[in-house]
């Protein structure tokens, strides 16, 4: 659905992206993190045919964005991170408004309105003016006319901005349905909203794509922690899980009734299976053998350490 390759723009000296590449398929929820200023919105801007890239190409569902951008913004669906609404005007008088901006035929407006109204859960606020609606509603106006058209690719740019625990609970669960029938790219800083609603994410760091994975190879490490009980045994133990196959390093601490021993296991080994055979011929009491996992947060301050922080 989306294919990047080699993207660069510069703001006369300042380079915002540089050669970022990535493909995305149809179907999937891709979050597209990073911090204030890593270019996400440039990214997103040329990918909507707003701004051209200073280098590079991209294209969606098979149109270059460059030689065919009207063709390419008919198949988007754009929420931008403010909303694009006229607070004077109802729902329904904005949401019409739109089908004609986006060549609706005249027999199907009505349907189509419909079906964005529903989806979204605006059919009690018609007549309301916009201006009058919560910032939870105004957002679902911005969505309303994000997917009027039944787009193939949807672009959200911070779609909970400013918006309470209640109602991000409620833009997230209509992503989640949206994505049902839609590509959707969410573009956020916010690492929990990625962990909520995106099968893989993209992180963009000063410009460049430093990770692009699925949040369950993300969250994965080649770290283990072996519980067991108090024993007479505990360095015999020690040195036994020294000698297995792909472990680097064993730390041990002891407790009144148990020892933990922190295992450190070389990049892309699953230590796991090989520790519980050494536990399972040895007889060890185990309590607990299990892998250590990353939360998206720990990933994200790793590749910024890594980076020498946001600049």
């Amino acid at each position: 659905m989306i294919e990047v390759r080699q993207l660069s723009k510069y703001y006369d000296d300042v380079e915002a992206l540089s050669d970022v590449s990535f493909s995305i398929d149809a179907g999937e929820v891709i979050g597209l993190l990073g911090p204030n200023g890593a270019g996400k919105t440039t990214l997103m801007k040329i990918l909507t045919g707003y701004i051209h890239p200073s280098s590079g190409s991209a294209s969606v569902d098979g149109c270059d964005v460059l030689e065919d951008t009207e063709r390419v913004q008919e198949m988007i669906g754009y929420l931008p991170e403010n909303a694009p609404i006229y607070p004077e005007l109802t729902v329904q008088s904005y949401l019409k408004m739109i089908a004609d901006l986006r060549n609706i035929p005249k027999e199907k407006q009505t349907a189509y309105l419909s079906e964005a109204v529903c989806a979204v859960g605006l059919n009690d606020r018609l007549t309301r003016p916009i201006g009058t609606l919560s910032k939870g509603y105004r957002q679902r106006v911005g969505l309303a006319q994000a997917i009027l058209h039944k787009p193939k690719l949807l672009i959200l740019d911070e779609p909970t901005n400013g918006l309470d625990p209640t109602q991000i609970g409620e833009v997230r669960k209509l992503i989640k349905q949206l994505s049902r029938h839609s590509t959707i790219l969410v573009s956020t800083h916010i690492l929990s909203e990625v962990e909520a609603t995106c099968d893989r994410a993209i992180i963009i760091i000063n410009g460049k794509v430093r990770t692009d994975s699925f949040l369950a190879d993300l969250s994965a490490t080649s770290r283990a922690r072996l519980t067991v009980a108090r024993n007479s045994d505990e360095k015999g133990i020690l040195r036994l899980l020294e000698t297995v196959s792909g472990v680097k390093d064993v730390r041990m601490s002891e407790g009144a009734d148990r020892v933990v021993y922190s295992i450190h296991g070389e990049t892309g080994v699953n230590i796991c299976p090989l520790i519980f055979s050494k536990a399972r011929e040895h007889d060890w009491p185990v309590w607990e053998l299990r892998n250590d996992e990353r939360n998206l947060e720990a990933v994200f301050n790793e590749l910024t350490a890594a980076d020498g922080g946001v600049r």
